[in-house]
């Protein structure tokens, strides 16, 4: 875990210097589940729901505004010193993607975890979603673990060596499992739209276990949900394709597909069931103040006045002293 003091800036506002504790840094991109796969009832509803629920604080949760953070203590034991967690939460769905490398580093690339949110109610939005913040994501973090390989091959190595010691050696499907660099959790929230469930406490209370371990080291469990009528919690390497089975598709329509490995089979029958609808993928601006989707009319008014009042200093500056318009 990562050690060392920093600045951070602080959930009241401003910043603060972490203490040379043990800190680990989850990042939560968007809405389902990576390693293990978890629905959840009412009390589940988006990121920033689990975060406080994990860190034992009882808010009410606002909506996600670009990328936010915050952090949480924890201890193993009586009088040991507590570890500190970093929790970077991505808001805006896919329209935000350029947000993504900002907490990725190398300094904190072996103690990273990224926890993606999907939201189960918008089936034709879900596998878009998903592969555009995964693949965005995985693109940095290799170019993250290739620089650290510059500096420090051994550490490079070990994370990609961790992800692979997850898989058991004789998986039926090892060959063709190419697994994410760093820990991935994909959790599918809103199952209650579509599925009543009593235990909805029972799955938040395993939720808060595994994002647990990934935060502060504690043990994650045994638990583990196979059954496809009931919410589904798979620790990575515990199923298999055989397991899973075919897509509910005719062999005659799988047939026509053209798919290139099995995922891309299950992708083609998903949005044949769900046609993908458009999502809001970042488009790069030359001036992010100019992006209309940060518009905010009292801000924008007052930097258009600053901006003419900075016009105009930049022509008295090229004039002499004796030139300038001072005020009486």
């Amino acid at each position: 875990m990562e050690t060392g003091s920093r600045l951070r800036p602080s959930d009241r506002g401003g910043f603060f210097r972490e203490p040379e504790e043990q800190c680990l840094e989850p990042v939560i991109p968007y809405g389902i589940l990576l390693k293990p796969k978890l629905r959840k009832k009412k009390i589940m509803k988006g990121k920033t729901t689990i975060i406080l629920r994990c860190l034992d604080r009882d808010e009410i949760p606002k909506p996600t505004l670009a990328l936010e953070y915050t952090f949480g203590r924890r201890a193993k034991g009586h009088n040991t010193p507590k570890d500190i967690a970093n929790f970077w939460e991505l808001g805006g769905g896919t329209s935000l993607l350029d947000l993504i490398p900002i907490p990725i580093t190398t300094a904190n690339i072996r103690t990273f975890a990224i926890v993606l949110v999907l939201d189960l109610s918008k089936p034709n939005e879900l596998w878009p979603t998903m592969e555009s913040l995964l693949q965005v994501t995985r693109k940095h973090v290799d170019r993250v673990i290739t620089k650290l390989g510059q500096t420090n091959p051994k550490a490079a190595s070990e994370i990609k060596q961790k992800m692979w010691n997850n898989l058991p050696k004789d998986h039926p499907d090892r060959e063709l499992i190419d697994p994410f660099p760093i820990p991935l959790v994909i959790i599918g929230s809103k199952y209650d739209m579509f599925h009543f469930t009593s235990k909805s406490e029972a799955l938040l209370l395993k939720t808060r276990t595994f994002i647990n371990h990934l935060a502060f080291g504690f043990d994650r469990g045994k638990s583990m949900s196979l059954d496809q009528n009931k919410p589904l919690f798979i620790p990575a390497g515990m199923d298999s394709l055989s397991q899973i089975g075919p897509p509910p598709a005719a062999d005659s329509d799988i047939g026509k597909l053209h798919a290139q490995s099995p995922m891309d089979l299950w992708k083609k029958v998903f949005e044949k069931a769900f046609p993908p609808k458009s999502i809001g993928v970042f488009k790069e601006v030359s001036d992010p103040a100019q992006d209309p989707q940060y518009a905010e009319y009292e801000v924008d008014a007052m930097r258009g006045q600053k901006n003419q009042e900075l016009e105009q200093y930049k022509k008295n500056a090229s004039k002499t002293w004796k030139e300038m318009d001072f005020d009486s």
